[in-house]
């Protein structure tokens, strides 16, 4: 394991902390850019929606054999409908999340798209556990 980092709910003033620190690690690796921004940006929607929705959470950063594997589990409400959320533009977020410039339903559709393989396995008011990883070497999709 490279990185843990623990999230709390709500804590905007925090938002980007876990991911960048991430990509810092990743870069002191030697890993190319593309790959480092991939994992960067999924790892920061991620960190985003703990945020936004869950009371914590908390993200594991792995580098295996041939990729780097990042899990997040997070103390929240659950996600009821996976296939919606999964949408481009579709958001749950409150209005004054979305004031915040957070909460465009985005989020999950670029972990997907910034990752080589992606699960979400959520049970209401239970929590989530997401988990993606994207391919080591030129950092391009496989």
């Amino acid at each position: 394991m490279i990185a843990e980092f623990n999230i709390s709910g709500q804590d905007f003033k925090k938002a980007g902390e876990a991911s960048f620190e991430v990509k810092t690690r990743l870069k002191r690796l030697g890993l190319p850019p593309e790959l480092i921004r991939r994992v960067a940006t999924a790892t920061y929607e991620a960190e985003l929606n703990v945020i936004i929705y869950a009371q914590k959470g908390k993200i594991k950063v792995c580098i295996e054999d041939n990729c780097v594997e990042v899990t997040i589990d997070d103390v929240g409400p659950g996600i009821p409908n996976i296939p919606l959320a999964m949408l481009e533009g579709y958001s749950t977020a409150p209005p004054h999340v979305k004031q915040l410039g957070y909460g465009s339903g985005m989020g999950l559709p670029n972990i997907k798209k910034n990752s080589d393989w992606m699960d979400i396995q959520s049970v209401v008011d239970g929590g989530t556990t997401l988990r993606f990883k994207v391919n080591l070497g030129t950092g391009n999709r496989q």
